[in-house]
């Protein structure tokens, strides 16, 4: 639960206010002219119309330049980011052929795969030259290639999961497969801040949703006790399922999901669980797998498990882990698997790469051994210690790639950790919770996101800013995301621009801690 400061709410209240009055003053003198300059398209109606089209007008455009900068190069820890202008007041942006090598805190590049990797690289390529960029196909045609079985396989050990089943977009992932799932007769009951994919998917399914208090599991069990004993509307008939949804790092609080308490009371309803591990899974957990390993939640317990593979893998789609049951069903029914695309044959190999990277196997057949018909003994000491140096060499590359994965876990940690701590150090309002990536930092005042986002870019710092209708209209934010990618120099010098900006635009809202030179010097001024 976020409280905001009093001053702070009846500012932004007010700026908003100025906001809405000057674009509707705006928009009064708007329609004089058009009726003045009548259009030839009399009798239709507007296409875009109502508070959603103002907002954009009025609102978003101002600040636009602040959202969808386009880059051109791998994101990396540092990326090139192509400056663009605008000769019509932001209306429309040009791009120029100019780039700023700037430091990145906005992409998912949790563990750094994003960029060139001297394990996946070589693999993703080599598949590209045997599969082709695109199946052009769906699953049941001509779409499932090895890579997809394989990955299918890879994915569902990963997770602790019997087997599982993946699709080719993240969003699509949890639109698609709710409506699947449940239908009219069932009960979704949701986090009041679960992502949009969730929020359209359950929509699309017709069943009855309602919403919990954001991660309390003492309302989930309110709500849960309410709707069991009252039924079904109209008809009170008992539900036909109900389905808790919730995730395991919410994306825009950085917030790990109370797991244990949450499955404990769906234990007691025979409510199903559904996880979407999307910011978690690879993230976090002693081995990369996700927030049932961190919080030390046997993954049975868990029915539906989602994630997807554009933070942690470095690459794009999304899965579903279950029973054999479960997944089987939704080959026959899920129309993500039916009617889409197949994930690319490249990007496969990228997470199949990338897992068995942060789990320490390299892939390759162990063991083969040569058996010729006939050989001498010279031949056979030959081959004999052949063997043995292949063997030797297999070893080694294995606990090389052993150190590689848990160096990058360790890493993620570590930098997650420290960024956050600095942050609040600092003074500024910080959600979240420790070793989760995503670090939101409270900016509320509309005038404060693109004063943020535009001085941190010309301090060559990039990060993204978050308004509404991702927020709530008066929680603006900008979401720093953590990799392990990161030395500490960078993050070093994303604390100072960070500060220095914090400073100039005045979204430090807590005192500041007193550092150790500072308590020193105040212990010697009153000895």
């Amino acid at each position: 639960m976020i409280n905001i400061p009093y001053l702070t709410a009846l500012s932004t209240y007010f700026s908003y206010g100025l906001l809405f009055a000057f674009g509707q003053f705006r928009d009064f003198f708007r329609k004089i002219f058009d009726w003045w300059n009548a259009s030839n398209l009399q009798g239709y109606a507007p296409i875009c119309l109502g508070l959603e089209d103002f907002y954009i007008r009025r609102l978003y455009l101002r600040i636009q330049d602040c959202f969808g900068r386009p880059i051109c190069s791998p994101p990396d820890a540092w990326f090139d980011v192509v400056e663009r202008v605008s000769n019509d007041n932001n209306k429309t942006l040009n791009r120029t052929t100019k780039v700023s090598r700037c430091l990145n805190l906005g992409s998912y590049n949790y563990l750094g795969f994003a960029s060139s990797d001297e394990y996946c690289t070589p693999r993703v390529i080599e598949s590209l030259k045997t599969f082709s960029a695109s199946t052009c196909s769906t699953r049941v045609d001509g779409g499932t290639t090895t890579l997809h079985s394989e990955l299918e396989v890879c994915v569902a050990n990963f997770v602790g999961k019997p087997a599982a089943i993946v699709f080719g977009m993240g969003y699509v992932t949890n639109s698609a497969i709710l409506p699947v799932l449940i239908g009219k007769g069932g009960l979704i009951i949701s986090d009041s801040l679960n992502h949009n994919s969730i929020v359209n998917g359950a929509r699309g399914s017709g069943s009855t949703i309602r919403v919990f208090q954001h991660n309390t599991p003492s309302h989930l069990e309110k709500v849960l006790r309410e709707h069991i004993a009252e039924g079904q509307p109209r008809t009170h008939r008992p539900w036909k399922k109900i389905i808790v949804v919730v995730e395991g790092i919410y994306s825009m609080e950085g917030e790990l999901c109370q797991l244990p308490e949450i499955v404990a009371i769906c234990k007691k309803y025979k409510a199903y669980v559904y996880l979407d591990e999307a910011h978690s899974i690879g993230a976090v957990g002693r081995t990369g797998r996700g927030v049932c390993e961190l919080l030390g939640v046997d993954t049975a317990d868990v029915e539906i498990m989602m994630g997807t593979f554009t933070k942690s893998f470095g690459s794009c789609g999304g899965y579903i882990a279950g029973s054999k049951e479960l997944i089987e069903y939704l080959k026959y029914t899920c129309p993500a698997h039916l009617y889409a695309t197949s994930i690319s044959p490249p990007a496969a190999q990228q997470i199949i790469s990338s897992i068995n990277v942060i789990l320490g196997e390299d892939g390759s057949s162990r063991g083969q051994k040569f058996r010729p018909a006939k050989c001498n003994s010279t031949f056979h000491y030959i081959l004999n210690a052949t063997q043995h140096w292949y063997n030797d060499s297999l070893l080694i590359i294995r606990a090389t790639l052993v150190l590689i994965g848990a160096q990058k876990l360790a890493q993620i940690r570590e930098n997650s950790n420290f960024f956050r701590s600095e942050l609040q150090k600092m003074g500024f309002e910080v959600l979240g919770d420790n070793d989760s990536p995503v670090m939101p930092i409270m900016l509320y005042n509309p005038a404060k996101i693109p004063a943020f986002s535009r001085e941190c870019l010309k301090r060559k710092v990039a990060v993204v800013t978050v308004a509404f209708p991702a927020t709530p209209l008066l929680l603006a934010r900008a979401r720093i995301c953590i990799s392990a990618a990161h030395s500490r120099d960078d993050l070093i010098k994303a604390l100072e621009v960070i500060s220095e900006v914090g400073d100039l635009v005045g979204i430090k809202y807590f005192p500041v801690e007193p550092n150790k030179e500072q308590l020193e010097a105040n212990r010697v001024k009153l000895e």
